[in-house]
């Protein structure tokens, strides 16, 4: 199986790219975000892949990280999530929003993506729950959430406490890092209007 390319970047398409390599070009199918990532066309790329055989094609499917490869295959792993939704869900979350998604428990977020309803959404929190990709592939603001609760899970304030810092225009991943330093420090019963506060004072500090 192929497990990564290295070689040009032959052209693009509005969901692959085609990989030159030695005079052989691999159609890879992607997310926006890996497109996006891709040198232009003619230049040296490296694409980790993911080979998928069915009785009727080969298909590659091709990431810019190793840390989306591996949410790939988790969200694969899920009832009802085939290889075009995980791509489309990737294609709106970053990996380290993925992880905070599922640490958060936050269904909201993974239903941003095309073709994936509320229950889908729902499935594919619930199913994760636990489950994240090896620690290198993980944000640390998120690693530091996960650990600071134990479970990976958020209670009911510190998700809303995430949820108001990323209404004030931070990032899913400085959100989270911040809140998961208040906890630390506080403990997971601390208030909403309190963790928004120190969260606040984190990301200022």
């Amino acid at each position: 199986m192929i497990g990564k390319l290295k070689g040009l970047v032959d052209s693009f398409g509005d969901d692959h790219a085609l990989i030159d390599c030695g005079g052989v070009c691999y159609e890879v199918f992607c997310s926006s975000g890996t497109l996006q990532a891709l040198p232009r066309v003619g230049e040296a790329a490296v694409v980790f892949v993911e080979t998928i055989v069915r009785e009727d094609f080969i298909k590659l499917y091709g990431f810019a990280s190793e840390a989306e490869k591996s949410w790939f295959l988790l969200l694969t792993s899920v009832q009802g999530v085939g290889a075009r939704v995980a791509l489309a869900i990737l294609s709106v979350l970053t990996p380290s929003e993925l992880s905070s998604a599922v640490a958060l428990q936050d269904k909201a977020m993974i239903g941003r993506a095309n073709g994936v309803g509320p229950k889908l959404a729902l499935r594919v929190v619930t199913e994760l729950k636990g489950k994240v990709p090896a620690i290198g592939a993980i944000d640390a603001g998120t690693l530091g959430l996960q650990t600071a609760l134990g479970e990976g899970v958020a209670s009911g304030n510190v998700a809303d406490a995430v949820s108001a810092l990323t209404n004030l225009g931070y990032s899913s991943a400085q959100a989270s890092s911040a809140v998961a330093r208040v906890v630390a420090k506080e403990g997971d019963e601390t208030p909403t209007e309190k963790l928004i506060r120190l969260g606040l004072r984190e990301l200022s500090a």
